[in-house]
Formats: C-alpha cells, structure tokens, sequence
C-alpha cells in the first residue's frame, strides 16, 4: 500500500478565507481520520458546500489531542479557525444528533484535534479531487 503523506478534511467555503487571508493557523475538528497523522505531513483544505475542491494547504507542525474542544482556545488564542462561540454551537449540535444509547450512562465522548498549521498557501485554481472527501476526511497518499 501507498505511503500515507498527509490529510485531507473538508473545509465549508465561508471559513476557508480565514485561512489565507486571516492568518489563522489552528484546525479543530473532531477526531477522525488521525491516528496516521505525523508533524511534517500535509492538510489540504477541501472546500465544501459551494465551488467544491482542493483550495490550498500547508504542513502540519503540531497535533493536539483533547476531550475539550474549547481548551484549544487556552492553548492557541484566537490562532483557532473557528470562534469559541462556532465551536461551542458546533458540540451542541453534535450532542444533540447522538443516537439514543442502550447505557445512557455512559456518555461517549470523541475526542477533538487540533492541527497547528505553517506554510499554508492558497493555490491559484480550485482542483478537483480524483476521490470523495467525506465529512471525516481521508489520508492522502502517495
């Protein structure tokens, strides 16, 4: 099999100017499609919703893992794509769409990754990816 060397993620079209022209450097997500990630490997941002593909990227200079979305904002600042209050609504609607639970007492909690980013750059043209990018992401490999 191929050689993992980066991610790709879907990014809705609204937030990806934050990456190019306002200098946010910090991707948070849940965490899925992680456990090949490396520092040193590749984001390329998907562009969903509206004119979809390959809009830019950058290298990965640190992955952080946590339960708590929000502590990425004591960590990183306002570097965090996102606001606190988008990430705030973004748990409340997660927790809102879990299916019902045979044990709810056990609540299942997935845990959120932060991807401190360098070297982004915007590409001049949109590039339509060979594959489907799902809502989870997918390695990129060579």
């Amino acid at each position: 099999m191929s050689e993992i060397t980066g991610v790709t993620f879907p990014v809705p079209k609204k937030y990806i100017p934050r990456f190019f022209k306002d200098g946010k450097t910090v991707f948070i997500k849940p965490a899925t499609v992680f456990k090949e990630l490396r520092s040193g490997m590749k984001l390329v941002f998907y562009q969903s919703h509206e004119d979809t593909g390959y809009v830019g990227e950058a290298t990965i200079k640190r992955i952080v893992i946590n339960d708590n979305p929000l502590a990425f904002f004591e960590t990183f600042g306002d570097a965090v794509f996102l606001t606190k209050e988008e990430a705030k609504a973004y748990v409340e609607n997660q927790e809102r769409w879990q299916g019902v639970r045979v044990r709810k007492e056990v609540p299942r909690k997935r845990p959120w990754m932060a991807l401190e980013l360098e070297g982004i750059r915007e590409y001049d043209t949109v590039k339509k990816p060979e594959r489907f990018v799902p809502v989870g992401g997918r390695y990129l490999r060579e």
